[in-house]
């Protein structure tokens, strides 16, 4: 299988892990060998109750036998596309009521730059410096990463960067800008959390000059911080959320989120202002209702934090420079890369999944699922803290 692996499916790095999957159930993932690997990745903060939750599962098996794909959205009355929907309103604030489903987290972006144009009438965009938000083109225009951008180039016109947390960078915020799209925490340059109110100081700026303000929550999002949406942490609404990843449990979904009022504009002038063949789709979205209905019947959003103080707390040693991030967002900073690059390769010979940040060489996520044990959390940890112990860096 490997072979025809490499064979057969296009290769997005030159050296993929090539872990042969053969199922996967909990916080585990098995390979075709029958070996157990606990997982800290849970498929890029994509899992947030694991592999396989029977709640999701039964969700996806239920609307299995009532239909699949029926009509490109906006058209037909679906109830998993309407509940899921009027689930995120009724737990969002009252600015952002009005929800388009996607395919995924990417073309929320595209969907959010396409909204916030129409509303202002503006042509600039305003990002920060090591973000990142998809890699589709109108996304990767907003992706301050010009070693990731160059080779895609020319990409959309009139876009600016600035830098996370530096707050003399928002007087480059005028009234000719159509929108900011930061991550509410950043995440490939290695878990940057916002510092002195820098994202209430963004709004506010925004707000001044006419400008929109887009919060992607794609990694941030669906409790890994301890609330709903990270942003939350932060005494700030922004005009226009992006989420995906763990809003599906596992499948491929993504949202924007804005107003009635702003969601308007996308249906007239031109009308199919923003349309999407399986955005929606009602398999993907009774799974994503499933998901954030059991995160809601029980604490899980809120442990989150009680276990980041654990992890805290055992990762403790001389090669770990800090540890980033809040709740189950967090980046173990390493004193390089290739004591990043060993513990990761070896903790998979140990039975233990860790994963790279896009921009930090530095530092190694920690992104388990939600639900992850107390106890399989230290098991984890332990193997982490014994690589450090015995390789010889």
């Amino acid at each position: 299988m490997k072979s025809d692996f490499f064979k057969y499916q296009a290769q997005t790095s030159p050296t993929p892990l090539t872990l042969e999957i053969e199922k996967a159930e909990g916080c585990y993932i098995y390979d075709i060998y029958g070996n157990q690997y606990l997982d800290f990745i849970a498929g890029v903060s994509a899992l947030p109750l694991g592999h396989r939750h029977p709640k999701v599962v039964k969700a996806i098996k239920n609307q299995l036998d009532s239909y699949l794909h029926v009509m490109v959205y906006g058209e037909f009355v679906q109830r998993p596309q309407v509940e899921l929907s009027k689930f995120l309103a009724n737990k969002l604030p009252k600015n952002l009521q009005c929800v388009y489903l996607t395919n995924s987290g990417t073309e929320a972006t595209e969907g959010a730059l396409k909204l916030a144009k129409k509303i202002t009438g503006r042509i600039e965009l305003i990002s920060a410096k090591n973000g990142y938000h998809g890699n589709t083109q109108g996304s990767m225009s907003v992706c301050g990463r010009e070693e990731q951008n160059s080779a895609f180039r020319p990409l959309i016109p009139g876009t600016k960067y600035i830098e996370f947390n530096k707050e003399s960078d928002l007087n480059k915020i005028t009234e000719n800008t159509a929108a900011v799209i930061l991550e509410t925490i950043q995440g490939g340059a290695g878990f940057i959390e916002p510092k002195n109110n820098y994202l209430q100081k963004v709004k506010q700026r925004c707000t001044s000059v006419g400008a929109l303000f887009i919060l992607d929550e794609n990694q941030s999002g669906i409790g890994r911080t301890g609330k709903f949406f990270g942003f939350e942490n932060y005494n700030v609404v922004p005009d226009i959320i992006v989420t995906g990843k763990g809003l599906g449990g596992g499948m491929p979904i993504g949202a924007f989120i804005s107003s009635r009022s702003h969601m308007s504009t996308l249906k007239q002038n031109p009308k199919l202002g923003h349309i999407t063949t399986f955005g929606g789709h009602p398999v993907i979205a009774a799974a994503s209702l499933a998901t954030l209905q059991e995160l809601f019947k029980n604490s899980l959003m809120e442990d989150t934090l009680e276990k980041e103080n654990l992890i805290r707390n055992i990762l403790v040693h001389k090669y770990i420079d800090e540890i980033r991030g809040i709740g189950l967002m967090l980046a173990i900073v390493l004193k390089d890369s290739e004591q990043v690059n060993r513990v990761i390769l070896e903790a998979m010979d140990n039975g233990l999944l860790l994963f790279w940040l896009l921009f930090e060489p530095k530092a190694i996520r920690i992104t388990p699922p939600l639900n992850i044990t107390k106890e399989e959390i230290k098991k984890g940890c332990k193997i982490i803290l014994n690589l450090l112990d015995r390789i010889d860096f």
